[in-house]
This record gives C-alpha cells, sequence and structure tokens, in this order.
C-alpha cells in the first residue's frame, strides 16, 4: 500500500469529479473501484461525496455549478497539482503565458484552491494544502496513479509548467515524429505532456490503478459505462484503458498489479 500524508510542490496530488448525478456516479465507481463513500453537504444545500478505499480518503464526486448543469456539461475529472503558495503560482501563471481561471481562495482550513491553465488550454488545479493534503494512497488500485496533459502546444505547456515548478523534463521521441514529455519532481516522472489529436481541445488525462484491467473496464461496461479505449487481450503492469461514465465523465484504468 502506497499510502500518502504529503506531496512535494507540482506533484499531483488529487483529482475529484464534478458531476449532474452525484448518486448515479456513486453507483458506478463504487462497482468498477469497490469505493465506500460519505456523504457531506455543500454551501448551497445539495451534497458531495467523499470516495474512500478502506478508511483512506482518495477522491471526492461532487455536483456540477448551475452554470454546468444549465449548459447540459459532461462530467469531468479535474487533477491537482501539489503548491507551496498557490498564490505565488497564480501570479506567475500570467506572467508564464497562461490564464489564471479561478482563485486562488481559501477553502475553510482544509487549503488554498486556484485554477490556472498553460498556453494552449487545459484547465489545471492548483492545491496548497492545509488540513486536506490529497489522496491518502498513491499509484494503487482504486487511487489516483497518473495524469497526461493532451494539448495542441505541448511545447508551450512544458515552459509553462517548468515556469511555476521548476520541474526537469524527460523527451520521449514519438514514431509520428511527435515528444512525451514527462515532467520530473526529485527525479521520479510525476506527470506527462502529450500533442493532442488535430481537432482536439486541450485537457487532462486522470489515470486511476486496477488490479485486473479486462475484469475493471468489464464491470464500467456492465455498469453502464462505455469502453472508449479497450484493455488489451492480456494486460501487464502498466497496460491501460479508457472507460466513459454514464454522465459522460471520461476517466483511464492503468494495472499497477499483474492479476494472478
Amino acid at each position: 500500500m502506497s499510502a500518502r500524508n504529503h506531496y512535494s510542490s507540482g506533484e499531483p496530488c488529487w483529482a475529484d469529479l464534478q458531476t449532474r448525478d452525484v448518486a448515479a456516479a456513486k453507483d458506478f465507481y463504487g462497482k468498477v473501484f469497490g469505493w465506500t463513500f460519505k456523504d457531506l453537504p455543500t454551501p448551497d444545500g445539495r451534497s458531495y461525496s467523499q470516495a474512500f478505499l478502506d478508511n483512506d480518503l482518495v477522491a471526492v464526486i461532487a455536483p456540477q455549478n448551475p452554470l454546468q448543469q444549465a449548459a447540459g456539461t459532461h462530467g469531468q475529472w479535474n487533477i491537482y497539482l501539489a503548491a507551496t503558495d498557490a498564490e505565488e503560482v497564480a501570479e506567475d501563471a500570467t506572467h508564464a503565458g497562461g490564464n489564471l481561471e479561478f482563485g486562488p481562495e481559501q477553502v475553510a482550513d482544509t487549503g488554498t484552491l486556484a485554477f490556472v491553465a498553460p498556453p494552449g488550454g487545459g484547465t489545471t488545479g492548483i492545491w496548497q494544502a492545509g488540513t486536506h493534503t490529497g489522496s491518502h494512497r498513491f499509484n494503487e488500485a482504486g487511487a489516483l496513479a497518473w495524469a497526461e496533459l493532451l494539448t495542441p502546444g505541448p511545447q508551450a505547456a512544458v515552459a509553462f509548467f517548468q515556469q511555476l515548478f521548476g520541474y526537469e523534463v524527460t523527451e520521449y521521441p514519438q514514431d509520428d515524429g511527435g515528444s512525451y514529455s514527462t515532467l520530473m519532481v526529485n527525479g521520479d516522472e510525476v506527470a506527462g505532456i502529450v500533442p493532442a489529436e488535430e481537432g482536439d481541445d486541450a485537457g487532462w488525462q486522470v489515470y486511476f490503478g486496477v488490479a485486473d484491467l479486462r475484469a475493471a473496464a468489464a464491470t464500467a461496461v456492465a455498469a453502464g459505462g462505455e469502453l472508449l479505449v479497450e484493455p488489451e487481450d492480456h494486460p501487464e503492469e502498466g497496460s491501460l484503458s479508457t472507460i466513459r461514465d454514464p454522465q459522460g465523465g471520461v476517466l483511464s484504468l492503468i494495472q499497477i498489479t499483474s492479476p494472478k
């Protein structure tokens, strides 16, 4: 088990889902990951739900805001990068050629939140921890395991995040002539940046771990989801699949341990 109570600046530390139907999303993801839930009230009288593996908090499923609901926006997984000073990161975002989309705003005693976007787009949560440090587990079945930004401007995005967090970067040339960039903290790869398909908008792809990729994908389909990227016939450590939940939220699965 990879228990976590601290994340270094620049590490993905948290992911949450905004959806139009919290109860339906709980049913779906509870089946896929074996999560249990605790419902809590929102300031406007609705409720959001904390998701747990055993007693460890790993995600939140929250209702969309009224503007998202009115627009018929599909469900959306968000990724958050840890920051020691969210206000400084928010200020640096504009100087680095990106946009400050929200905040920074203190969220009671849990932490300080901002949303920024690099040139080319890709809304990115920034989280300065208070009492809430992030996911209590990482890189294991049922928990956040990886995140990558798909963007039409990968090099501009790399430069943007380097300016914000001082990442080291490793480039992996691809067969199509492009490059897969990984952002590194203390020598460890923590996130990826990859060219988006032509015509696609920028956005983060969030990955949660599973112990048996084919079984998890089959469970997702049986629970009313859709397979966007099917798993291989014989998945191994690191094999991938992508699912869409019944409210339109897209999430990728990555096999963490090979099934016996």
